[in-house]
This record gives C-alpha cells, structure tokens and sequence, in this order.
C-alpha cells in the first residue's frame, strides 16, 4: 500500500471573508476566475470537473473546458450521445468543480443542466477551427471503437469530403447550460482552518450566505 499520510502543505496564500465579498455569486465567481487567471497558472483556468448521475445509477466526473459563464450560469459544450450526455437528459442535476491549485482555491457548484439554443451551439461551433469540427463529427463520443486507426482514417475521409466547405454542426452536438443552485467557495488557510462560504439561490432570486466549518 501507498502511504500518503506524510503529504502536507500550509495554505497561506488568502483569505475569504465575509466583509469582502459581493451578494450574487457569479461576481465572486468572476473575481476568481480573473484573479487566477492574472497569477500565470500553468494550467487552463477554465478546466472544470463535470459530475452526473449514469444511467447505470453511479456518479461519475470528467475534466471540460468551461466557456462561458453569465448571471445566467456556466456554458460547457459536448457530444449530446455521449455518456454525459445521456446521463444529462436522464438527470439533470449536476456538479461542477473548479480546482486553482495555484491560488489555493476551489469552487463547487450545484446546479440543473440544460441545453442551450441551437443559435449559441451554432454560434461557437462556428468559431471552432476546422480540426475541432471534424474531430466533433468523426468521433461517437463514448462509444467503443476497434482502434486509433479507425478514427485517424475516418477523419481524413472527412477532411477530403469537406475540403474547400463549410462544416455543419451535428445535431448531436452542442451546449449544455448550467444553472446554479448552490455556489461553494473554499480558500485553503492555515492549520487547516480552511475558509468555505456557501451561497444558496432563494425563491425571490436572492441569495442565501453562510460559512461553513472547514
């Protein structure tokens, strides 16, 4: 067995306070998310872990770019066929986390899925180079497939059969939009007193702020 028990670190970077931080979430979201950006991470600061409910009745979690979020929620973009997809239309409710190890922060975010317009799904699809496209028609998302090969050679059909064209966006493809319910936010701080403030939506559309013990 692989004992761990010896890895610590000290959280020491910030702090989250009440007497700091707006009434909506999203605002603080956006504080975030720009903070970490502005701190030159080495990762991609829109990287989100994506939790659902399968169809098989297990929770499962994967790692997708987050791109674009609003008043309104959190915009990620997938095959509708694949396996999240599917878990999605089966139950919508669902989990996003963000983790900014540079910053030491988390955000987790409870919210209900649904599909965007096809205008927005349209809309970044186009703006998508050729390649991504290609690659978003060529692969059956989450389906068993015999090889690499058989995917490499599938994608230069496509690449010849729409040479010099525009590339539609597959019916199956598109935007999932993620409204929040509850937004937790965690800053690492020493002696493990971690800060964790936790905004709940209420039925006038305000929203609910409690700190949570670490």
């Amino acid at each position: 067995m692989n004992d761990l028990s010896n890895y610590r670190k000290s959280y020491e970077k910030s702090e989250l306070l009440e007497t700091n931080i707006p009434e909506d979430p999203i605002n603080l979201f956006n504080r975030w998310f720009h903070e970490v950006e502005d701190f030159g991470g080495n990762g991609e600061v829109n990287a989100m872990t994506v939790s659902t409910i399968g169809l098989d009745g297990f929770p499962k979690s994967r790692v997708v770019l987050l791109k674009k979020f609003s008043e309104e929620g959190f915009i990620f973009y997938t095959n509708y066929n694949s396996e999240k997809g599917k878990a999605i239309a089966a139950n919508p409710h669902v989990c996003l986390s963000f983790f900014w190890q540079e910053m030491e922060r988390q955000v987790i975010i409870k919210g209900i899925a649904q599909r965007t317009s096809e205008n927005i799904s349209d809309g970044y699809f186009d703006s998508r180079p050729d390649g991504s496209k290609l690659g978003a028609i060529v692969s059956n998302q989450s389906e068993v497939i015999p090889s690499r090969t058989f995917l490499e050679e599938n994608l230069k059909k496509l690449e010849a059969a729409f040479e010099g064209k525009s590339i539609p966006r597959p019916e199956n493809w598109g935007g999932f939009l993620v409204t929040p319910l509850e937004v937790e936010f965690w800053q690492g701080r020493p002696n493990r007193l971690h800060d964790r403030i936790r905004y709940q939506s209420q039925s006038d559309y305000s929203w609910k702020i409690e700190r949570l013990s670490s």
